[in-house]
């Protein structure tokens, strides 16, 4: 069990702090936590050795600098770090489990947004809403033609889900509100029948290409991951199908991606892109059924306190020697986002 308010290090951006501790999780946080001075850093090299020495648990986030096998040689007491963001993987070192420090993440909690996002983009999909607004801006008195077409529907569409993650399930789970037609989810480690219980059916990925009007994808980046939706697999989509994209801009490929939207095959909504941001002139971003948006699917705003007081919630529970919510174990930590 940890001692009565631990020692607690604040790691993260300004701005990231500022956003994340209103007066009530700050206060929440001095209840729970013996704070230093500053309470937060944007660096571990921002303090000297004694205030190292003494913390017992990191609270970082977004901003937070990769932390070393040195950093962590220099907080023996350290028994726990509490990320009130998403993924940890790009931010401890494998030994940061052999170690016994706990290791928890608020990646649930920042799925939400991201899913609310999606099922948004899945909306206006299916009435290619934003490409006949950017269409309609160019040549407004053609508006009403769009109605001429039977396509223009949500009503029995056809969806697929690349990756049952954290964000995949979650929006599975919101396309409850449509009349939609089946869903397939692609992911080779997930289980069926927890993908049949809420409500999608486990394809192999050329089937779920195939059979997409809708294609979203939720898997993480791994060196297997890269580029899986290439020129192949974009060309097995049917005509007239939009991919969306909240998770990583490398898991497309770009070139194969304007091709086939420059033809008009296919519609683009993409949250993320490969290079993020894309350059100016960027060919995609003129075109009008591809809608770029600037990485805000997920936690935002007021949106991040919810990440803090999951991570709140974390660390009273570490100091009553209670299992950690979030946890992170080495094995999970290598195929998160």
């Amino acid at each position: 069990m940890a001692t009565i308010r631990p020692h607690t290090t604040l790691v993260m951006a300004r701005g990231t702090f500022e956003r994340q501790f209103g007066p009530e999780e700050y206060h929440r946080l001095e209840s729970l936590a013996t704070l230093g001075d500053p309470a937060y850093i944007p660096d571990l090299a921002a303090v000297g050795p004694e205030r190292l020495a003494l913390t017992e648990v990191l609270l970082t986030s977004w901003g937070c600098p990769p932390i070393t096998d040195t950093d962590l040689d220099a907080m023996p007491r350290l028994r726990a770090v509490l990320h009130a963001a998403g993924s940890v993987r790009a931010l401890l070192p494998p030994s940061v489990h052999s170690r016994g420090i706990a290791v928890a993440t608020a990646a649930e909690q920042n799925a939400v947004p991201v899913a609310e996002y999606t099922l948004a983009a899945v909306i206006l999909a299916g009435k290619r809403a934003l490409p006949l607004a950017a269409e309609g801006r160019l040549n407004p008195g053609t508006w009403e033609s769009s109605f001429e077409t039977s396509q223009l529907s949500n009503h029995g569409r056809r969806i697929g889900l690349v990756g049952f993650s954290k964000i995949g399930r979650r929006v599975l789970e919101l396309l409850r509100v449509l009349d939609h037609g089946p869903i397939l989810v692609a992911d080779p480690m997930a289980d069926p029948a927890e993908v049949r219980r809420l409500g999608g059916e486990l394809a192999p990925l050329d089937v779920v290409l195939a059979q997409s009007e809708i294609l979203s994808l939720h898997a993480p980046l791994l060196p297997e991951t890269q580029g899986m939706i290439g020129a192949d697999q974009l060309a097995q989509m049917p005509a007239g199908g939009t991919l969306i994209n909240t998770a990583r801009g490398a898991l497309v490929d770009h070139e194969a991606l304007l091709s086939e939207c420059a033809s008009g095959r296919l519609d683009a909504i993409l949250d993320v892109t490969d290079p993020e941001p894309l350059p100016a002139g960027h060919p995609l971003l003129a075109l009008p059924n591809v809608t770029v948006t600037p990485h805000l699917a997920g936690s935002l705003g007021t949106e991040t306190r919810r990440l803090t007081q999951f991570t709140l919630d974390g660390l009273e529970a570490f100091v009553a020697g209670q299992p950690v919510p979030g946890a992170v174990t080495d094995e999970s930590a290598q195929v998160s986002a």
